[in-house]
């Protein structure tokens, strides 16, 4: 289709004293190819172009992320990710066993430095002796060392556990309190553990930074920070305050299933497009899937009573296997 516009006539062309004109002359002493080749200097010769054997991509292989990436691209990148991961992970939630917000905080504070499967599966014999605050609050030290020690750290934890039923039964009448600023005051419980509470035994909104949320968010490129209050900061500037409970459930599910620390399977990432990281860990699809974990790679879960939802198979209990 023609660009030229009908109601608008033609201009003349110049001539070529015009065009001589308008062009100006090379400074003196300035060498012309023609030059420069008579004085025995060769012309740059242009590069070979490689071939597109060798430029061509991995089929499948996301397309590089720019260097530079304005602060309104990045929200839209990591808002598209969060839709990518709640269509992978419908079912997310949280992977310790609990039954009411007493159970949800102990379980948590159980969980620095162990896996939520073997919390899972140590609070049933915890819980069986110690139901309430008040009942582990008057517990035996060393009774309750021997029920928690293989989630490590146990005198430590013990020590905390203690603390916070004896603060619950005192100061909040046995309850579990639904505010941030009353939770982070009780013994082995900072804004992590509050935010897991209050999100899912409240219902009130908090963003989750543990290991995986933060090796996550740094590798999408959300943040460079390395404190978790900082990052928690930063992350709920990006979010809605609506989506900050499920958006910790789906990208903590995604780095302890595909974005693992040490081995990423990145050729088996559902959101590989979208991670500016992407070849840090396998890309080829068939080594990749071998890294899955849990559901994804057709394991049990963490959990021994798990959703309804969940697709998986629930963990066996302790001793089991």
């Amino acid at each position: 289709m023609s660009s030229s516009n009908p109601g608008k006539p033609a201009e003349p062309a110049k001539s070529a004293a015009a065009r001589t004109a308008a062009t100006p002359r090379k400074a003196a002493g300035t060498k012309t190819a023609s030059s420069r080749k008579a004085a025995g200097t060769k012309a740059a010769t242009p590069r070979k172009a490689p071939s597109a054997r060798a430029k061509a991509p991995a089929k499948g292989a996301p397309a590089k992320a720019p260097k530079t990436e304005s602060h309104l691209a990045m929200v839209r990148r990591a808002r598209r990710i969060n839709r990518e991961l709640a269509e992978v992970y419908p079912y997310a939630h949280p992977e310790l066993d609990f039954r009411n917000p007493f159970e949800l905080l102990v379980a948590t504070v159980l969980s620095a430095q162990t896996t939520d499967l073997r919390v899972n599966q140590t609070t049933p014999a915890l819980f069986a002796a110690y139901p309430t605050p008040e009942d582990m609050a008057a517990a035996v030290p060393e009774e309750m060392e021997e029920i928690i020690r293989p989630t490590g750290f146990f005198r430590a934890k013990t020590k905390s556990l203690l603390g916070l039923s004896a603060a619950l039964r005192d100061e909040f009448g046995g309850e579990v309190p639904g505010r941030l600023e009353d939770l982070v005051e009780l013994p082995g419980v900072g804004r992590k553990t509050a935010n897991v509470v209050l999100g899912n035994a409240f219902g009130v909104p908090g963003i989750t930074v543990d290991t995986h949320f933060g090796r996550l968010v740094r590798r999408w490129k959300w943040t460079d920070e390395e404190d978790p209050v900082k990052v928690e900061a930063v992350v709920a500037g990006i979010f809605p305050k609506s989506e900050w409970t499920m958006l910790s459930h789906r990208v903590i599910f995604h780095g302890r299933r595909v974005c693992h620390a040490r081995k990423p399977a990145c050729g088996a990432c559902p959101i590989a497009p979208l991670c500016p990281s992407y070849g840090e860990g396998e890309t080829d699809p068939e080594k990749a899937r071998k890294l899955l974990k849990y559901e994804m790679g057709g394991y049990p879960g963490q959990r021994l009573s798990p959703p309804a939802d969940y697709p998986g198979r629930p963990a066996p209990p302790l001793g089991a296997g």
